[in-house]
């Protein structure tokens, strides 16, 4: 296995790692981190129910986050891991900070940025599919839960 998809799963498993925080507070299982010279340098999950917020998006959070971190707006050299393809709201705004990639575990046919034809930054490289079916297993179980 290569050096930059073992580093991929290592992040990936701490983005799932905060979608099961927020499946524990009764939220939609999404987690992201985004991380700067191989180190976090923030780390979210939905908190759309705990805000009564519908932007306070895992995506959103770490990115407020990161860039308070780092003292501005834009993330280059910065990956986001997140367990969900972003939405349209998260890819604009990933769009902005002109974000250097993208990596997210399960895909989004319905409101993902890919389906509803949101650009993200020219430079910003995407990875998909990273821990695809554990991130897939958090959201399948808790939308069927939800249903029950």
């Amino acid at each position: 296995m290569n050096k930059k998809l073992t580093n991929d799963i290592f992040f990936m498993k701490k983005a799932i790692s905060e979608a099961k925080i927020a499946l524990s507070n009764g939220e939609v299982p999404v987690g992201a981190v985004i991380v700067a010279n191989n180190t976090v340098i923030a780390r979210a999950h939905n908190q759309t129910e705990l805000l009564n917020d519908v932007t306070a998006h895992a995506e959103m959070l770490a990115i407020t986050s990161a860039s308070s971190m780092i003292g501005g707006k834009y993330l280059h050299n910065c990956t986001m891991y997140v367990t969900l393809e972003p939405c349209s709201m998260c890819a604009g705004a990933l769009y902005w900070t002109q974000i250097s990639r993208i990596v997210y575990g399960a895909s989004d046919l319905k409101r993902g940025y890919i389906k509803n034809k949101t650009p993200l930054h020219p430079k910003t490289k995407v990875v998909s599919g990273v821990c695809k079916n554990e991130s897939e297993t958090l959201l399948n179980n808790f939308f069927e839960n939800k249903r029950n």
